[in-house]
């Protein structure tokens, strides 16, 4: 007998909204700052589509500094601005969104203070301490879900890596309700990262000390590694707006060797 393909059907709302798509991109860094302009690119096609596109908030509470040229595409006239800031006006001004930058930290910590309270249909986090990811699983379980369309959790995409290898994972935050399908095997729920690789996390020494010059941080982690992963992980976030369902739920790529193992819908 032949076994059914596992599937995942995307929440209806992300294909059919009534508003803009609400994003919380949390970090701008290598990745971060790339996956900004990967979600900017997927918004405005869209759009062209007839969808309402993304509403995007930004938060990192960094400053750039030399150290981050090149690797990040900041410019000199924007050293010493907040990351976040310069990214988004960036952004804006490029594809006349209305997107928000907020600089302290996404956390379970400030919750009250920041926009919504924190809830978005989307959450993609680029961020380098295992601590920082448990601190977002907890403040995503610990929230309680909107009544609202706009502010539901749905979706968690988590993007991670090292000198030139790295991950990305999409989760659902809770079960989204499938179809009945005759061809594949659905999947209402993909784990979280922080549940299905929890002993490796926390085996994980952090360690994201600033680099002092690019020569630096280019010792720390390849001068592509991050713009790969932006791309591929934004791909994944592609297929569930257009295709409406996916096979694949991330990937785990070796730059080095240019090798991607994808990661099945289980």
């Amino acid at each position: 007998m032949k076994t059914q393909t596992a599937m995942h059907y995307t929440h209806n709302y992300l294909i059919n909204p009534t508003n803009p798509i609400t994003v919380n991109l949390i970090g701008a860094g290598g990745t971060g700052s790339r996956m900004l302009t990967e979600l900017a690119r997927i918004s405005h096609s869209l759009i062209a589509l007839g969808h309402a596109g993304l509403q995007v908030n930004l938060f990192d509470d960094d400053v750039v500094t030399k150290a981050n040229q090149g690797r990040q595409l900041f410019a000199d006239a924007e050293v010493g601005l907040p990351k976040a800031v310069a990214l988004i006006n960036r952004t804006n001004r490029f594809f006349g969104t209305a997107w928000k930058a907020v600089t302290e930290q996404f956390s379970t910590a400030n919750r009250k203070s920041l926009p919504n309270r924190g809830r978005a249909n989307l959450y993609v986090s680029c961020v380098d301490t295992a601590k920082a990811r448990f601190d977002i699983a907890d403040f995503l379980m610990s929230s309680e879900n909107s009544d609202f369309e706009r502010t539901k959790s749905l979706y968690w995409l988590d993007i991670g890596n090292a000198e030139n290898t790295g991950q990305a994972i999409l989760s659902t935050i809770r079960e989204i309700q499938q179809p009945d399908s005759k061809l594949y095997r659905t999947v209402p729920s993909l784990p979280m990262v922080t549940d299905e690789f929890r002993e490796l996390l926390q085996m994980q020494h952090d360690n994201n000390e600033p680099s002092c010059s690019l020569a630096e941080a280019l010792e720390k982690q390849d001068l592509f590694i991050n713009s790969t992963l932006a791309s591929m992980g934004a791909s994944i976030l592609w297929k569930l707006f257009r295709e409406g369902m996916t096979a694949q739920r991330g990937f785990f790529l070796n730059l080095a060797s240019l090798h991607a193992v994808p990661i099945v819908v289980g």
